[in-house]
């Protein structure tokens, strides 16, 4: 299929993809899209210069089936003439740990793979297979999250892999079975997602059939003789994205054919509308900001993941604006700035609720001195009498009676749910709700007293309890890593006479609610819940 072949040198030469002389690893898991890719780039690859690696994950989740495809590729490599590397991590086992959903634990294990192949290589940038229809289908998803112009845009051609957030590394200097036809080395050994790590190297990556429809890939398959794996998983609508493709996606075709085109068209606009929206955003915001906190520690830094230049930032406590300079601005950069702020403050936040934003935004407007409002990830907009500022939540403890926590020798208590239970001064109520996938109406709840949480993940055994010896909490925003509960009560400024009787809601799965602070990663509400428990916690009312 020439005509193919030319639209892939056309995407290259538009996005300015790739460079005579590069090295490439490129990402194939064996199904007709990285198939494809692969079969384009070595077509490509001398007339270019390029020096292609094969890089091959095996997420341990499909038994015989994922072995199989692990071996399809490397012996699709090495008739290719291409070096290859083999790896494997037990995705399952890492996602429950980190408590993380399955897709997102996938995705972090096999981007840190694929740059951890790249740096053994010496390689410039990373190739993947996304294509058009991929990019259709992250568009509808992110627009049914509520997202805002950056998500809207969906995938980029080109991108720096050092501005995504990955967790873990390797634990051993090899990157895995690695052949150049035929010979073999050591197996893959990934860390879990215990810490953030930076990369040994932060290549480019690439999307060379983000403009190639499905069919077109599928169609030069054929006509290629290539012979695709076929991978059971896309099948499961359990999966969020696979719903998209099989359900919604053909009843949005019913009422416009080209539905999946007009979703790409919408991304490539709106990727260039935002290139002017970040511009002014940068503007305004060295306009209004007076302050922007101290790091948090030595080498605690976030790559701004929007900037131009793409510079290094100080992971910050809190961010200040002069209040008459931010109500000067107009209302879309005052979201933004307001939006920057908290990406700059939880720089592991993937998703930030609009409804915050938006209500922050206009108490921020409107609001006197000393009101306040709370945004994502443990943060609050607080209004001053010249400056607005955006830091972690004051804890409410000084307004609390302390008749509300529990005594020291206080037992567990058993939560009916649904229901109403009361114990150590509390009274907690818990109710259900059925949620839709596509509603964000449940992911937070605007009281630090009432959380939202997902009913299946969390279960209906539920206790209240006090602290205990070797807690660990894994705190919504911090991409489900955990850290010891008392760390995470200091740096919530909890005082310490407090945090021995703070009320904790618990399941068998461990910490689902710092009540009053914050819910775990684990616990919250995501596109695919499906009933979710509302709980509420207030003070037992005197005549009781």
């Amino acid at each position: 299929m020439a005509d193919l072949l030319h639209q892939v040198r056309r995407t290259i030469r538009r996005y300015d993809l790739l460079r005579d002389g590069m090295a490439l690893v490129v990402g194939v898991s064996g199904g007709p899209d990285s198939l494809c890719l692969l079969h384009l780039l070595s077509r490509l690859a001398p007339e270019m210069g390029l020096r292609l690696h094969v890089a091959h994950l095996n997420h341990g989740l499909r038994g015989a089936d994922a072995d199989a495809d692990a071996d399809f590729v490397a012996e699709f490599a090495a008739g290719c003439g291409v070096p290859y590397t083999v790896g494997r991590a037990e995705v399952a086992g890492l996602a429950r740990e980190a408590g993380l959903s399955l897709e997102e634990a996938a995705r972090q294990v096999r981007y840190r793979f694929l740059a951890d192949v790249a740096a053994d290589v010496c390689a410039d940038a990373i190739a993947v297979g996304h294509n058009a229809d991929d990019q259709a289908e992250t568009v509808l998803m992110h627009f049914l999250r509520g997202s805002g112009v950056a998500g809207l845009r969906g995938m980029l051609p080109k991108t720096s892999l050092g501005e995504f957030r990955l967790s873990g590394g390797r634990r051993s200097g090899g990157a895995g079975e690695q052949g150049s036809g035929g010979s073999e080395g050591a197996d893959v050994s990934l860390l879990p997602f215990a810490t953030p790590s930076p990369l040994r190297l932060s290549p480019i990556l690439i999307r060379p059939l983000l403009a190639t429809s499905r069919v077109a890939i599928e169609t030069y398959c054929v006509e290629q003789g290539l012979q695709p794996r076929f991978d059971r998983s896309n099948e499961d609508t359990t999966i969020y994205r696979n719903r998209l493709r099989h359900e919604l996606l053909p009843i949005l075709e019913g009422y416009n054919p080209r539905m999946r085109a007009v979703l790409a068209h919408t991304a490539e606009v709106l990727g260039g509308d935002y290139e002017l929206l970040r511009t002014a955003v940068d503007e305004a915001w060295e306009r209004v900001r007076t302050r922007e906190g101290e790091p948090r520690g030595a080498g605690d830094f976030v790559r701004r993941p929007h900037s131009p230049a793409h510079s290094r930032l100080p992971s910050s406590d809190a961010v200040e604006f002069d209040l008459a300079a931010w109500r000067a601005l107009p209302l879309g950069l005052q979201r933004a700035t307001i939006r920057e702020a908290i990406h700059r403050l939880r720089a592991s936040l993937r998703n930030i609720n609009w409804e915050h934003v938006e209500r922050a935004v206009w108490l921020a407007r409107e609001g006197t001195t000393g009101q306040k409002a709370t945004l994502a990830a443990g943060l609050e907009l607080e209004i001053d009498y010249r400056t607005l500022r955006i830091g972690a939540e004051a804890t409410p403890v000084s307004t609390l009676q302390q008749a509300l926590l529990f005594q020291p020798d206080s037992s567990p208590g058993v939560l009916v749910a649904p229901g109403v239970t009361v114990i150590g001064g509390w009274q907690i109520a818990i109710s259900c709700a059925r949620r839709a996938a596509q509603s964000g109406e449940f992911a937070t709840a605007a009281d630090p007293w009432t959380a939202c949480l997902d009913a299946d993940a969390v279960g209906s055994n539920l206790i209240l309890r006090i602290r205990q010896p070797g807690d660990r909490f894994q705190p919504q925003g911090l991409d489900g890593h955990s850290t010891k509960l008392n760390e995470f009560m200091i740096n919530a400024k909890l005082p310490k006479t407090a945090r021995a009787r703070w009320p904790l809601l618990c399941s068998p799965a461990g910490i689902a609610w710092v009540c009053g602070l914050r819910v775990a990663e684990w616990a919250i509400v995501r596109p695919a819940t499906r009933a979710v428990w509302v709980v509420r916690l207030m003070p037992v009312p005197r005549s009781q």
